[in-house]
């Protein structure tokens, strides 16, 4: 991959999803990223389904284009070997329990002793501080902790998980943009630093709408199914065969939104007439939409409210998604090549930049310890 980060080299102590994540972005940018997986096991994901001829799918759509070769951190003779890798590394990035790797003497402290320029980036559940730091955490515990699963679902549901792991999703994004602020100040100090990320911390960072709600009026949000809380109309509506999402986010676009179902006395009404107006009358306001929808498709309305230019659309499942000509236009969905399965198909990557070419085929899916003679002979 040619990108931004070309000639940087990676050392990934990761696994699972919230490390590779981010490795898997920085590979993107252009960075070479030497994986570092446990003999014999390997990153715990190789086990993770669905499976496509024995090979994990869900490994391989986050480790395209790295090489991987295994070390046991607790060996000497592979300890020699690591130090020999993470002695060219520009970044390493790991996503063990805090602590782990102080134990096998590759903590921040000694690590930047001895490669005071080498950016060091710890992803983990609850950071390196703090009274929680030595316990595990998983995607669907940060989720709960922090605040997300009880502004999710339907209103008076169980709680309810969303539909991806974004509590190791935003971790990894957080790392990579800290990874990528650290390559900047390091140009100007000649210095690397030390990154820690909370998965805990992330899902904070991202309750926007609530937790303003919360600081600001001391108000505890509660689940509002497809509802915005603060603006109307902004949810999913029925239609005569489906769900429509309508997002009439001001005054105008309310306006065009009345005429086309034709309840232009609607915008008069002082119910209706302001934002906060609407906000609070949302229950009566949607059964008087939800009738005049019913008429028609959700098709035939998103092609009336797309010529007047109101955010809509329909509510695509996986499959109508990934075949959205719009999705295949921005190149969202490209290959990575396996020696046994061949072509893979997995999704893109989202950063377009305009003095890279974003290619349709990335590098290759590694087996466990494919790389090991290529980089022994390169690093010894």
């Amino acid at each position: 991959m040619d990108g931004p980060l070309k000639n940087l080299l990676v050392v990934d102590l990761t696994r699972v999803l919230v490390g590779p994540y981010c490795t898997m972005i920085l590979s993107d940018l252009g960075a070479r990223v030497i994986k570092i997986e446990a003999p014999e096991i390997g990153d715990d994901s190789r086990k993770f389904g669905p499976f496509v001829q024995n090979y994990s799918a869900y490994f391989m759509s986050l480790n395209r284009g790295k090489e991987s070769i295994a070390l046991n951190l607790k060996n000497e003779d592979d300890k020699k070997i690591f130090d020999k890798i993470l002695s060219k590394a520009d970044i390493l990035v790991e996503n063990f329990k805090p602590g782990t790797l102080k134990k096998w003497g590759y903590g921040w402290q000694e690590v930047s002793k001895k490669y005071p320029k080498l950016i060091y980036a710890s992803a983990s559940g609850f950071g390196q501080t703090g009274p929680l730091k030595e316990l595990p955490a998983y995607d669907m515990v940060v989720q709960g902790m922090g605040g997300l699963m009880s502004v999710t679902g339907q209103p008076k549901s169980e709680p309810t998980r969303v539909g991806t792991s974004i509590g190791d999703i935003t971790a990894g994004l957080f790392t990579a943009i800290g990874i990528n602020a650290a390559l900047y100040d390091r140009q100007k100090t000649g210095k690397g630093m030390y990154i820690d990320v909370s998965m805990l911390d992330c899902q904070i960072a991202i309750l926007e709408n609530a937790i303003a709600r919360y600081l600001s009026k001391n108000e505890i949000p509660e689940p509002m199914g497809s509802r915005h809380p603060s603006i109307a109309p902004f949810e999913a509506f029925k239609t005569k065969d489906s769900y429509i999402i309508i997002a009439a986010g001001n005054d105008k676009l309310f306006e065009k939104l009345c005429n086309i179902l034709d309840e232009s006395n609607i915008f008069a009404d002082e119910k209706f007439s302001t934002n906060s107006a609407r906000a609070k009358n949302m229950d009566e306001l949607k059964i008087i939409f939800e009738n005049k929808l019913s008429a028609k498709s959700t098709k035939e309305w998103v092609n009336q409210m797309e010529k007047e230019r109101i955010p809509c659309g329909p509510i695509y499942n996986i499959k109508e998604a990934v075949e959205n000509p719009q999705v295949e236009a921005r190149n969202m969905i490209v290959k990575a090549y396996h020696k046994v399965i061949g072509d893979f198909k997995l999704a893109g990557n989202p950063i377009k930049m305009s003095t890279y070419v974003d290619p349709k085929k990335r590098g290759d899916i590694p087996d466990l310890d494919e790389h090991r003679e290529k980089i022994l002979k390169e690093f010894d």
